[in-house]
């Protein structure tokens, strides 16, 4: 299912529940604590993360998990949302917000939340994620006997019905979540990337190989497989000075780097971020391509036609 079908559908279901103000309330508390979601999303992108464990393990990719691995996510999701908005433990529920008792619930098809019969009645937080498509949705319900689907498993968990999924009130709807870019690389750049022994050549084949796509700490932490992982970027040995006489800049989070970022049409890294990119020295050929200065000369995104040079190296300011 692509992400333009999710959100069709997310809309389809999302109407506003009616005669419900602690329902109501609750929305309000979590959106007061988290107006544009990042909050919400950053909780998500860590779950995952811990999940996959990539640092010690090298996996980044849902199928590389174990069936017992993959059921925990919802867990390890409640456990950080909790932490992230300090939630108060609910009497009966997970949590307690804004006087309520609420439940909270992950699936990773969207509205197949399975509602155990001690959470009939009780509102419930329902949390969807891809990794894959890069996007999550959170809303309210609550789930009244109507709203519920018939049958159940053998622990007599239910399901949401057609009522059920319209009465979901989106506080988030297709939102997106930080983007685990090697998810987005083909199979020979990931096989190029991992068939290198040193952590330190891993690092180097990444910059080489995602130009142009912002890399999060948590996929050089996956590449690497070391503790000190974040080594192997910065100068002094790392990607940086090891990539530099190629012309690979490895931009970061530093005002001047989003100031080059931004005169050559690249991404800006955020916090934790790195963008790479190979330049060029400008000749006329170049024409009005964008441009920055460096070192009292004028560079440009390389293209393939463009030699190998060595690059200045970049102020980390």
């Amino acid at each position: 299912m692509d992400g333009e079908t999710i959100n069709v559908q997310a809309a389809l279901w999302s109407v506003d529940e009616s005669g419900d103000p602690a329902l109501d309330t609750v929305a309000d508390e979590i959106r007061r604590a988290d107006p544009d979601g990042s909050r919400f999303a950053g909780a998500i992108r860590r779950s995952i993360d811990m999940l996959l464990d990539g640092q010690h393990t090298g996996r980044f990719r849902w199928d590389q998990l174990f069936k017992t691995e993959k059921a925990h996510l919802g867990t390890l999701i409640e456990i950080n949302v909790q932490r992230e908005f300090d939630f108060a433990d609910g009497a009966s529920m997970d949590y307690s917000i804004a006087g309520s008792d609420v439940d909270c619930k992950y699936s990773q098809t969207l509205g197949q939340w399975m509602i155990p019969p001690e959470a009939h009645g009780h509102l419930l937080l329902v949390v969807w994620a891809s990794d894959e498509q890069s996007r999550w949705s959170a809303g309210l319900v609550r789930a009244l006997p109507e709203r519920l689907n018939n049958g159940g498993n053998r622990d007599a968990k239910k399901t949401l019905n057609t009522a059920g999924r319209q009465a979901v009130k989106w506080l988030f709807d297709g939102a997106p979540l930080q983007e685990n870019m090697l998810l987005r690389l083909s199979e020979p750049d990931i096989d190029a990337i991992f068939s290198h022994k040193s952590g330190q050549r891993r690092v180097d084949e990444l910059f080489l190989r995602a130009q142009g796509l912002r890399v999060s700490r948590t996929v050089v932490a996956t590449v690497a497989m070391q503790e000190d992982y974040m080594k192997r970027v910065r100068y002094n040995g790392g990607a940086r000075s090891r990539l530099q006489p190629r012309g690979i800049v490895i931009l970061g989070h530093y005002s001047s780097h989003g100031r080059i970022a931004e005169a050559l049409g690249l991404p800006v890294p955020g916090p934790g971020e790195s963008v790479s990119a190979r330049l060029a020295e400008a000749r006329p050929e170049h024409g009005a391509a964008p441009r920055v200065e460096l070192d009292g000369r004028e560079w440009v995104l390389a293209g393939p036609a463009d030699p190998e040079q060595a690059v200045p190296k970049l102020p980390e300011i």
